[in-house]
Protein backbone atom coordinates (compact mmCIF):
# COMPACT_ATOMS: atom_id res chain seq x y z
CA UNK A 1 0.00 0.00 0.00
CA UNK A 2 1.14 3.01 -0.60
CA UNK A 3 1.17 6.06 1.67
CA UNK A 4 -0.51 9.21 0.81
CA UNK A 5 1.67 12.33 0.58
CA UNK A 6 0.60 15.78 2.24
CA UNK A 7 2.17 19.13 1.83
CA UNK A 8 1.80 20.10 5.83
CA UNK A 9 4.67 23.34 5.54
CA UNK A 10 2.15 25.28 3.30
CA UNK A 11 0.82 27.06 6.68
CA UNK A 12 3.64 27.94 8.12
CA UNK A 13 5.02 29.96 5.59
CA UNK A 14 1.98 32.11 5.72
CA UNK A 15 2.86 32.58 9.60
CA UNK A 16 6.70 32.82 9.29
CA UNK A 17 5.42 35.98 6.51
CA UNK A 18 3.32 37.28 9.45
CA UNK A 19 5.98 37.33 12.03
CA UNK A 20 8.64 38.74 9.75
CA UNK A 21 6.03 41.61 9.35
CA UNK A 22 5.47 41.98 12.78
CA UNK A 23 9.62 41.99 13.46
CA UNK A 24 9.92 44.66 11.19
CA UNK A 25 7.37 47.12 12.62
CA UNK A 26 8.73 46.34 16.19
CA UNK A 27 12.17 47.48 14.86
CA UNK A 28 10.78 50.25 13.47
CA UNK A 29 8.75 51.52 16.40
CA UNK A 30 11.65 50.57 18.74
CA UNK A 31 14.25 53.29 16.17
CA UNK A 32 11.78 56.33 16.89
CA UNK A 33 11.33 55.77 20.36
CA UNK A 34 15.45 55.26 21.26
CA UNK A 35 16.19 58.08 18.46
CA UNK A 36 13.73 60.17 19.22
CA UNK A 37 12.14 59.99 15.47
CA UNK A 38 13.13 62.16 12.49
CA UNK A 39 12.55 65.49 14.64
CA UNK A 40 15.38 68.17 14.36
CA UNK A 41 17.55 68.55 17.06
CA UNK A 42 16.46 71.83 18.89
CA UNK A 43 19.23 74.52 18.91
CA UNK A 44 19.88 76.12 22.50
CA UNK A 45 22.29 79.25 22.29
CA UNK A 46 23.24 80.52 25.73
CA UNK A 47 24.99 83.26 26.45
CA UNK A 48 26.38 83.39 30.26
CA UNK A 49 28.20 86.86 31.61
CA UNK A 50 29.15 87.02 34.71
CA UNK A 51 31.22 90.04 36.45
CA UNK A 52 34.07 89.03 38.98
CA UNK A 53 33.68 91.06 42.31
CA UNK A 54 36.83 93.35 43.55
CA UNK A 55 37.97 92.18 46.58
CA UNK A 56 39.55 94.57 48.87
CA UNK A 57 43.20 94.87 49.02
CA UNK A 58 44.94 92.44 51.93
CA UNK A 59 45.83 93.95 55.15
CA UNK A 60 49.76 94.17 55.50
CA UNK A 61 51.19 91.79 57.44
CA UNK A 62 52.97 92.84 60.60
CA UNK A 63 56.87 92.76 60.75
CA UNK A 64 58.76 89.35 61.82
CA UNK A 65 60.20 89.29 65.48
CA UNK A 66 63.94 89.88 65.54
CA UNK A 67 66.54 86.93 66.98
CA UNK A 68 67.53 87.52 69.98
CA UNK A 69 70.88 88.49 70.47
CA UNK A 70 71.85 90.66 67.49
Amino acid sequence: MAEGTSSSGGGNSGLAFIVGGLVVIVAVLAFFVFTGGMSHKKQVDVNISASVPKLPDAPKLPDAPKAPGS
